[in-house]
Order: structure tokens, then sequence, then C-alpha cells
């Protein structure tokens, strides 16, 4: 399954007007890391389908069908080990830290998507982060501003 999404980043930056807008191949990388928080928890819900799909629609400007294509990817590669290599480290090439803390902002948004934010999920955004070289401080900032916003009000 690996293969089916390196395919697809190679379809579609063999374009010339894409290869030539490096933007295009981080936003597809970000999309990447975007899904595996969604599957985290071994328990996607529609809200959070819902909110990767908005996010990868109005955030990174990408077709529906693009966005549609990189989603059923990622989930049909749910069960099988993904090395993620590849994106984080495009990323850390990049953007600039801040940035990259957006991008964990972006991951707890999601997590959040559904009322909720498992362990599972915590733990794998806590791992991306680490990946990204975002700062266990700016972790947890990013958590707690998310979770101000969509934790209901008591």
């Amino acid at each position: 399954m690996l293969n089916a999404i390196t395919d697809f980043f190679q379809r579609t930056l063999a374009q010339p007007e894409q290869r030539e807008n490096q933007a295009l191949t981080l936003e597809l990388a970000t999309a990447a890391l975007l899904c595996e928080i969604i599957r985290a928890d071994y328990d996607t819900t529609d809200e959070e389908l819902a909110a990767l799909r908005l996010m990868l629609t109005e955030r990174y400007q990408l077709s529906a069908s693009d966005v549609e294509e990189l989603m059923t990817l990622a989930q049909a590669e749910a069960d099988e080990a993904v090395d993620h290599y590849q994106f984080v480290s495009l990323i850390k090439e990049h953007y600039s830290y801040d940035q990259r803390c957006e991008l964990v902002a972006q991951m707890w948004q999601l997590a959040w998507a559904d009322g909720n934010v498992d362990p599972l999920e915590e733990h794998r955004i806590r791992r991306l982060a680490d990946l990204l070289y975002v700062s266990h401080s700016d972790f947890i900032r990013t958590k707690l501003h998310v979770e101000e916003r969509n934790k209901p009000d008591a």
C-alpha cells in the first residue's frame, strides 16, 4: 500500500506546472500525516472524516478528487506498517518551526473532531510532534489551545 501512496504522489507531481510548486508536495506530505491522526484510535468517525476532508480542501486547496483519493489510500493502508520518514523529513526540511507547530495544532483539531481525544490519538500526535522536532512545551501549548476551543462549556 505504501507503493500506492508513492504512486499517487509521483502521478500528481508528474505534471510540469505542479513539479515547480514545492508547496503541493508539502501539502500532500502534510495530508498523509493528518490521515494518521484520524485512524490512530481504530475508530474513524464521520465527524473526523468530514473535518479532514474540509481541512484538506480549504487549507491545502486540493481538489475534491485528490482529497478523496488520498484519504482512500491512507485508510486502505491503516492495517499495514508504514514508514512516515519521507513525509516527516520533507516537512522538517521545508516547514519553519512555526509551521510545524501549526501542523501539530491541526492534528489536535482532527483528534477533537469527534468530541474527545482518545489516548491513542494523543500518543500518535506526540510521536509525530517528536519526529517533527516540535518541543514538548509547544506540543502542550497547542494541545491546550485546541482543547480550550473544543471543550463543551461546563
